[in-house]
């Protein structure tokens, strides 16, 4: 998998939540509500699915991913805090990512343009959306591009002993 494909998706991890409402529609108290119905849905998480890139569709099956997200609390109006684990050859690391969210409707989706992340790069851009339990959108790193796709997991509660 290009280290380019792999930093450039990374960021774009998030858990599948149906809100109530439109944005417009919703009073404050129903936003942070919202807002932490889409954080708790989020924690503890794994998105676990495909992705391709533009031009090598054809060259066979899309390409696995696999991210597994720490946490997601809202920071600012529209700006997300996506606590990530990134692991990519001997990389293995936990990565705050600050990304911008909208809503569009009920559906949460990311809308990241030209970003830079700190020792990954820059150019970074991204359209994903999420709902129930499925992730779906778009991905840029400079002039390679794909989309992305895949189920939102929570991990198996143990059985106790």
């Amino acid at each position: 998998m290009k280290k380019s494909a792999i930093f450039s998706c990374v960021f774009l991890l998030v858990a599948g939540f149906s809100g109530a409402g439109y944005a417009d529609d919703l009073t404050e108290a129903e936003i942070a509500t919202r807002d932490e119905a889409f954080s708790k849905s989020m924690a503890n998480c794994v998105l676990v699915g495909s992705f391709t890139i533009d031009g090598k569709e054809s060259k066979g099956a899309p390409k696995e991913e696999r991210y597994e997200i720490e946490s997601v609390t809202k920071a600012a109006e529209n700006q997300w805090i996506f606590l990530t684990r990134v692991k990519y050859g001997n990389l293995d690391t936990k990565l705050p990512i600050a990304v911008p969210m909208e809503w569009a409707g009920d559906t949460p989706m990311v809308t990241l343009t030209n970003a830079s992340l700190p020792g990954l790069g820059e150019g970074f851009s991204a359209r994903v959306l999420f709902y129930e339990g499925r992730y779906a959108g778009t991905w840029q790193h400079g002039p390679i591009g794909g989309h992305m796709f895949g189920a939102i997991e929570k991990p198996k509660a143990e059985t106790p002993k």
